[in-house]
């Protein structure tokens, strides 16, 4: 395998994985500033390191990943990002009781998501992410045999959470 492939410009690196980094953190955090400013950073400090290509996407996500809980630490606002439900463009050409659905979907996402340790919440938007199972092992230090089984706990435990959100909203609405 050699040394593992070839440094990659970081121009390039950029153009490739900044766009999926900060969906991740868009999704991890609820915030689409808080998201850029850590994807940034997270770019910003690969610049220091000589890392190989196949080896840049799982750091910066493992460094995003940190630099989140790390300033939710701080800043003790980490429910209130998990559970923020973001106007989405997405939702722009909906009717307006179609964009509160919508809304109200995501913000139970949040909830629930919110509620999972870190790892699950980690794992389960990597997995959205379309990270491989060598990729999310790498990220978070985990073998990557165990991958499988911890996304398919995570999913359970998310789904157990989420219908839970999902009564307590029907029987408040």
């Amino acid at each position: 395998m050699g040394n593992g492939g070839q440094h990659v410009n970081i121009d390039s690196l950029f153009q490739r994985l900044y766009p999926s980094l900060f969906r991740y953190l868009q999704r991890l955090t609820g915030d689409a500033d808080v998201a850029e400013d850590i994807a940034q950073e997270a770019f910003f400090r690969l610049l220091s390191h000589d890392l190989p290509d196949r080896e840049a996407r799982p750091w910066l996500f493992a460094v995003g990943t940190n630099l989140v809980r790390d300033r939710a630490r701080k800043q003790e606002r980490q429910q209130r990002l998990l559970t923020a439900a973001p106007v989405l463009p997405s939702s722009l050409g909906l009717r307006p009781d179609e964009a509160v659905e919508r809304a109200e979907q995501v913000a139970i996402v949040r909830r629930a998501l919110a509620q999972l340790a870190p790892r699950d919440q980690q794992l389960l938007l990597m997995r959205e992410e379309g990270f491989s199972y060598e990729e999310m092992a790498r990220t978070t230090g985990v073998a990557s045999s165990s991958i499988g089984t911890l996304i398919a706990r995570a999913v359970k435990r998310f789904a157990a959470v989420y219908s839970m959100q999902e009564e307590g909203n029907d029987s408040s609405g």
